[in-house]
């Protein structure tokens, strides 16, 4: 007995202090949990319109690419799930643009009415909240805003899909689905033809493309702009870099876009200017993390290929659905250059001082996620003699949970599905995150070493 209670002590010890203590290891392990789970409602034979089992490979990735909020797919959604299985990926969608830890939260606080340290540290990991005290606030917002906008989206869908003859249950499935996708910016669509016949139905594109942009923006910028939205002068630095790197992305986006498919047959060329530039705008939020797009991208130009590798691995908003390394990432290391080039000591921004310590952060995000897409994309080639510009744009695009694609999704075999399932998890949870639950320990020197700087360049 004696043996038995020192053994369940230990695994207790254990547990609190590899899990509990761990807020990066519980929402790894979180994130996978989930996942199997809506694998296991994906493999049921009603989640399928034939009515039998889904290969545990497709099941597996539809599953990781909804919680993701990616849109990747191997089989195509309108016409191999039916409307139990679309409902699975509406519903894994939702879970995964909440956020698994945030989602928790918020039935802890529903039923408690207080959360534990451990669970505000989770949720404020994932919504990326200032500090626990805003957390109540964030979660509150993080509802409000998804469900109003989700709302709202489906409202205006909903009469034009009732003028294409869908039929009502059809019109309001597609509704909500394309609603849930939008906002949380994972590219799925439920209709077989996706969005292409669309590409002039603007009343269509713009409710999708601004659910997709304000999907984008993070959480914690809706609670500074509910918060002060008279006030464009007490917004927080986050918020101001977000809405500018936002803005000129897009702007260069489009402009690039323009420049490289303006002329292209296969794509944009052989609409009329009015369309050809709806279109261009609206693919230009989507490139980054909406997943959605209004033309095949596999008749594309190359160039058009690496410009959305570099804007998907850019990605969103921090505290978004979107993915990326994010774009106040790319803002500190821009202004870090910045301030270098005019030999500042410090990096500013709107009268705002930015420290060391956040650029080291930017710095150690940008350089994991690229050697996790380099590492993806070699093994990934070994595996399906794919050429790199075709393997890059799926690996990056996994990554970055974005969801666009060349058409080459559905034809790979079992273990580079694998590879982009695993790129998509990665992705979602976050390179920090990975590298926080793998560190055993976090030490404290009392003793520095002597500085000393090095030659660079």
């Amino acid at each position: 007995m004696d043996t038995l209670r020192e053994a369940r002590a230990a695994a207790g010890d254990w547990f609190d202090r590899t899990v509990l203590l761990s807020p990066a290891r519980l929402a790894l392990g979180s994130f996978a949990l989930v996942i199997l789970l809506f694998t296991g409602l994906l493999s049921l034979p009603a989640a399928t319109t034939e009515g039998v089992r889904a290969p545990f490979i497709d099941a597996l990735f539809t599953a990781t690419s909804a919680v993701c909020v990616t849109g990747l797919v191997t089989v195509d959604t309108g016409t191999y799930w039916s409307p139990w299985g679309l409902t699975i990926i509406a519903t894994g969608i939702k879970v995964g643009g909440l956020g698994i830890m945030t989602l928790a939260s918020l039935v802890g606080l529903a039923v408690s009415r207080r959360l534990g340290l451990t669970q505000r540290l989770l949720a404020a990991g994932e919504a990326r909240a200032a500090g626990l005290g805003d957390l109540r606030s964030l979660l509150k917002t993080v509802v409000v805003v998804s469900f109003t906008v989700e709302i709202v989206i489906f409202l205006v869908l909903l009469p034009r899909f009732l003028t294409l003859d869908y039929g009502v249950p059809k019109s309001f499935g597609y509704s909500a689905f394309y609603a849930i996708s939008a906002f949380n910016n994972a590219g799925f669509t439920p209709d077989p033809v996706g969005l292409i016949p669309y590409a002039g139905d603007f009343w269509m594109l713009v409710p999708i493309g601004l659910g997709v942009f304000i999907g984008g923006l993070g959480y914690p910028v809706y609670l500074n702009l509910v918060r002060g939205w008279r006030k464009p002068r007490t917004w927080s630095l986050h918020t101001k870099l977000t809405l500018v790197m936002v803005s000129i992305l897009a702007v260069i986006s489009a402009g690039l876009l323009a420049i490289f498919e303006w002329s292209n047959p296969a794509t944009l060329g052989d609409h009329s200017s009015a369309k050809t530039i709806g279109n261009i705008f609206f693919q230009s939020i989507n490139q980054r993390s909406g997943g959605f797009n209004t033309f095949d991208l596999s008749q594309a130009r190359e160039q058009t290929w690496l410009l959305e590798d570099v804007l998907m691995f850019i990605g969103g908003g921090s505290g978004s659905t979107a993915g990326g390394i994010r774009v106040t990432t790319l803002a500190v290391l821009l202004l870090a250059i910045w301030a270098e080039a005019r030999g500042r000591r410090d990096m500013e921004a709107f009268g705002k001082r930015i420290g060391t310590e956040v650029l080291r952060g930017a710095v150690a995000i940008t350089l994991i996620s690229l050697f996790i897409i380099i590492i993806g994309t070699g093994i990934f080639m070994a595996q399906t003699n794919i050429p790199l510009d075709r393997s890059l744009y799926e690996v990056v695009s996994a990554y970055a949970t974005c969801g666009l694609s060349t058409g080459i999704t559905g034809s790979l075999p079992a273990d580079a599905k694998t590879t982009l399932i695993v790129m998509m998890y990665l992705g979602r949870v976050g390179s920090l995150t990975i590298a926080a639950a793998l560190a055993l320990n976090k030490q404290r020197r009392v003793i520095r070493y002597p500085s000393e700087r090095p030659i660079i360049g």
